[in-house]
């Protein structure tokens, strides 16, 4: 199958009130493991590149088009997403590179230039038919909008979606990017009144913090792409240093690596199975 367009997935999912996973990828591992994961739970399921990720490895081609090949390969529907980008030129070079989405991160600007920033990346973005994920937040990047306390206006939400044209926005109702426990606090009145109120998908940022049964609840809520990162690095991690503790003579590197990528296969189906709020698979 072909890449399918992150904005038709996630309208399909918010429409029949499940979920969408949108998982993490570092290595190559990761990827394979996401696709595997979403087949065996026959689920749609996104990819996502992080500019941070960017960073590690030097460039986004090499990651990113290691995703897509492994995204075209696959016999389901794969979507391909650069997420928190703070740079425009790196949302240009991944619509170039053939991403299905971007999410666009300028909360380090005023809202104003926001707004501006945002605009210009929804252009370009859609001329090429690709969708663009925002966020809102106080000044201070990342970790701004997820401040503990920290919540999402409705009202700032509907002029911000207005004037930008977004198709998904990452909106602040108790997640934390980074959580190693899973014990967020979400404020689920909030979430209903946000879905009812802006017209486009919510996307849940920091779900690593958040448990089965409260990201259940977030679907049923109104929340439909759900962000999965730190969780899923924990599964591969604590899976390759269970293997190299059980077998310190090992150095062939696919061993070990292979012992995350089989982790966070079986975790991914089923996170998956979790978002699925309705418990039926995608009709995608």
């Amino acid at each position: 199958m072909t890449l399918y367009p992150t904005s038709d997935m996630v309208r399909a999912a918010a429409k029949a009130g499940r979920g969408v996973g949108a998982f993490n990828v570092i290595q190559i591992e990761h990827a394979e493991a996401m696709v595997a994961g979403a087949a065996a739970a026959d689920a749609p399921v996104v990819l996502q590149i992080s500019e941070n990720a960017v960073k590690y490895h030097g460039s986004l081609a090499p990651i990113g088009l290691a995703s897509i090949a492994v995204a075209r390969q696959a016999a389901l529907p794969v979507a391909v997403h650069l997420d928190h980008a703070e740079s425009v030129d790196l949302c240009r070079e991944a619509v170039e590179l053939g991403f299905t989405s971007v999410m666009f991160d300028a909360s380090k600007l005023s809202y104003e230039d926001n707004v501006a920033e945002t605009a210009r990346v929804v252009e370009f973005c859609h001329a090429a038919g690709v969708g663009v994920e925002a966020e809102l937040g106080e000044i201070g990047g990342k970790d701004g909008v997820h401040a503990p306390g920290v919540r999402t206006k409705p009202e700032d939400a509907v002029a911000f979606v207005a004037a930008t044209g977004v198709d998904a926005l990452a909106v602040a109702v108790g997640t934390s990017h980074a959580m190693l426990t899973r014990d967020a606090t979400l404020d689920y009145p909030l979430i209903s009144e946000l879905r009812d109120a802006i017209g486009v998908p919510l996307v849940l940022h920091g779900s690593s913090g958040v448990s089965d049964a409260d990201l259940t609840r977030a679907v049923e809520a109104g929340m439909t792409k759900v962000n999965i990162a730190t969780h899923l690095n924990h599964a591969f991690t604590d899976a390759v240093r269970a293997f190299l503790t059980d077998n310190p003579e090992v150095v062939d590197t696919r061993k070990y690596l292979g012992a995350g990528r089989t982790a966070v296969q079986a975790e991914v189906t089923r996170l998956l199975g979790v978002l699925l709020a309705d418990g039926t698979a995608s009709a995608l």
